[in-house]
């Protein structure tokens, strides 16, 4: 797996966001461009919403140092997406740099905010997702 992670390149994502590089522990990165697109492209009001995220898994393999005040590009793609729960990946790239300094992510269950039952996400949520989805997974007709 993690062969596959360093082979990706800024083409493999579908959104990007400029990030200044503060400290890479506990993912702020990703929760960043996550929380980013989820407001941006996805309807998401926070505070407002009936389901929350909760994060289930995580991840992050570094694959070249990154350091302070080194302003880096994250990309963003979905290599899961479900009904109620969806699988982030994160490209982290220095300035200029075509391949990740670091590669991360993060399952996120939708849940009811009062309830923290498992809710399937809102249409444009899920549409919002779809777009993200890694090109190999994405599902295709069949003849």
């Amino acid at each position: 797996m993690v062969d596959d992670l360093q082979k990706r390149n800024r083409q493999d994502y579908g959104y990007s966001l400029i990030f200044t590089y503060e400290q890479l522990n506990l993912l702020p990165f990703v929760r960043s461009i996550v929380n980013t697109y989820l407001i941006e492209q996805c309807g998401l009001i926070p505070n407002e919403s009936p389901l929350i995220g909760l994060v289930v898994s995580s991840y992050c393999q570094f694959f070249a140092p990154v350091g302070f005040p080194e302003v880096l590009d994250l990309g963003l793609r979905v290599n899961k997406l479900g009904s109620s729960s969806v699988t982030y990946e994160v490209g982290v790239f220095s300035r200029g740099e075509d391949q990740p300094a670091a590669v991360g992510g993060y399952t996120h269950v939708f849940v009811g905010s009062e309830s923290r039952k498992s809710t399937p996400m809102a249409t444009g949520m899920r549409e919002g997702l779809s777009k993200l989805l890694a090109p190999s997974l994405k599902p295709t007709a069949k003849l």
